[in-house]
């Protein structure tokens, strides 16, 4: 009986003392890198045809006008969010292992993204970058035809408050069934904003990279 009791208390140690590791492994990995991603505030469209200036830019009022509603039908805040999280993020703008991915739905203000130096959530991370769409912007140029431009910046703050490394920079790419004409399939062209969003961060992820290894060389 009291060997029994021995051995059960024995093994009551074991149980409590292995709960203990693995309750500090827990801890230790419950602080991974974290990645912070945001929406576009701003859509923008350009149509320049033989008329230039103001003129050309009041004929292609409505047009323009009618542009930017699809785009921000086409690619509002969740659909840009799940359109970049649909993509190889580790990879294409190399991220450590088990990074976590936290989206914000509210879009930054356009006015004050070059002007906050600090990271622009609360999060206290010891591993800590952003991901920030800034601007979606089409354009149809009577010489260059259609295209969608995307600016993105990536942020990378560390263990602290300031910026270690930044990159911005645009990503572009033609387009040729945005905007839709009447009687034309509405759905296939803003489906291809989305696959164009997606090409134009993985342009803009490449060049990043780059500045990465660049800066890990210097």
């Amino acid at each position: 009986m009291i060997k029994r009791a021995y051995l059960m208390s024995a093994l009551a140690g074991a149980a409590a003392l292995l709960t203990s590791v693995d309750a500090a492994a827990q801890e230790a990995g419950a602080a991974p890198c974290e990645l912070h991603i945001w929406p576009a505030e701003r859509m923008n469209s350009s149509t320049t045809g033989l008329l230039g200036g103001l003129v050309g830019a009041a004929i292609n009022a409505k047009k323009d006008a009618g542009n930017k509603a699809q785009l921000a039908s086409a690619l509002d805040s969740p659909s840009q969010l799940d359109a970049l999280q649909s993509l190889d993020l580790q990879t294409l703008i190399v991220l450590k292992p088990a990074t976590v991915i936290v989206r914000h739905e509210t879009p930054l203000e356009r006015k004050t993204m070059n002007k906050v130096k600090t990271r622009r959530s609360d999060s206290t991370a010891n591993c800590y970058s952003e991901l920030i769409v800034a601007d979606v912007f089409y354009s149809k140029h009577i010489m260059y035809g259609r295209s969608l431009k995307t600016l993105f910046m990536i942020r990378d703050f560390g263990n602290d408050q300031k910026i270690d490394f930044e990159y911005k920079a645009w990503g572009g790419n033609g387009l040729k069934l945005f905007p839709p004409k009447e009687g034309e399939d509405s759905i296939a062209a803003l489906d291809e904003l989305v696959g164009v969003f997606k090409r134009n961060f993985e342009e803009y992820a490449n060049n990043a990279r780059k500045s990465i290894a660049a800066k890990r060389k210097a």
